[in-house]
């Protein structure tokens, strides 16, 4: 017999071991590598889920973010209005005020209106040469 004879015997041979010992080793190594690959998927089905959550997670914060800056802008906005609104109110109060005096309503009128009080003479002075230059 030569060498390729024998090869082939032993070659059957090996392959007639096929025992039940065997096919049990070789059923749990693929039940093994199955439940490796499953949990391989369930894994990155897991990382994806988390990625994706997280991602939200930060969407949401910055979109917060910005809008608490976009209202904090319009509240100092809002408060220097408010400031203007109550100095001129106050300023109007002050004008009610002094109209409702008789004294100062007269003095008013002489000086806008050029009225004048019983026997009282009225007299306008030229203005300045700066005043002019100013108005100019």
């Amino acid at each position: 017999m030569n060498q390729n004879d024998r090869t082939n015997q032993l070659e059957q041979q090996i392959s007639s071991i096929n025992s039940e010992y065997v096919r049990s080793v070789e059923k749990k190594k693929k039940r093994q590598q199955a439940q490796r690959v499953r949990l391989y998927r369930r894994l990155s089905v897991f990382g994806l889920l988390a990625i994706a959550v997280l991602g939200f997670l930060v969407h949401s914060l910055v979109s917060s973010q910005q809008t608490l800056a976009n209202k904090k802008a319009t509240h100092v906005e809002v408060e220097q209005v408010l400031t203007e609104t109550l100095d001129h109110k106050e300023s109007l109060e002050l004008e009610i005020a002094k109209l409702n005096d008789d004294e100062y309503i007269g003095k008013l009128l002489r000086k806008d209106y050029f009225l004048s009080e019983e026997n009282e003479l009225i007299f306008t002075l030229p203005k300045d040469k700066e005043e002019d230059k100013s108005g100019e």
